[in-house]
């Protein structure tokens, strides 16, 4: 049986649904996203090695994700891979604080850059490191969002999912275009009597999952 505390827990704010506004982004958040696609796109063109390529989301991939977290349970909202903080602007709509997770130097500076010219800053904890050793330390999340080297996926899915409130989402990005690689975390999902979980067809693919 759920505590009182557990209860008050689970209820969404519904000031917070009222915070995505894809009709009147601002402009300082805007001009700073069509900044990174032109950033991200040049790299894909130009030889840039793959660790140094933005290699973000896509828009459509960054619509749907602030919508989930404007409904996502209360909680913790993580994101694990922030590069240069594209897909943090996206998930900034949703005005929920946001505990975001980089390891690469060059992508960290440019994430900073992002947050302070998009006027963003005091809603995002940007955390140097990997979130790995960080997770021990966190609570009760209501959302996250995976989006970072394959090969770390299934331990940071083991690490999350026993943190998740009811009702909780995890978000894994690239389940499709890298669907071979990520295929034993998929089906672990898949299985996974904790969560109920899909693949979506929203950009490159998405392993939702909610937590049970």
């Amino acid at each position: 049986m759920l505590s009182l505390r557990s209860r008050s827990r689970e209820k969404t704010d519904p000031g917070r649904l009222k915070a995505i506004v894809f009709h009147s982004i601002p402009p300082t958040i805007l001009e700073r996203m069509q900044y990174l696609e032109l950033l991200d796109s040049r790299d894909r063109q130009d030889g840039t090695p793959r660790l140094d390529r933005l290699r973000q989301i896509p828009p459509e991939t960054g619509r749907f994700l602030a919508l989930l977290l404007a409904g996502a349970p209360a909680g913790s909202v993580l994101e694990i891979g922030t590069s240069a903080g594209y897909s943090t602007l996206w998930l900034s709509l949703a005005g929920r604080p946001i505990t975001t997770f980089e390891i690469l130097p060059r992508k960290i500076a440019l994430a900073k850059e992002t947050f302070r010219t998009a006027g963003i800053g005091d809603k995002i904890r940007l955390v140097a490191g990997d979130a790995l050793e960080h997770m021990q330390a966190v609570e009760e999340v209501g959302f996250c969002f995976l989006d970072a080297e394959k090969e770390i996926y299934a331990s940071c899915y083991e690490a999350v999912v026993p943190k998740l409130v009811r009702g909780g989402l995890l978000l894994a990005d690239n389940a499709i275009n890298h669907r071979e690689t990520l295929q034993p975390i998929l089906d672990r999902a898949l299985e996974d009597e904790r969560v109920d979980a899909m693949v979506v067809p929203v950009g490159k693919g998405l392993l939702f999952c909610r937590k049970i």
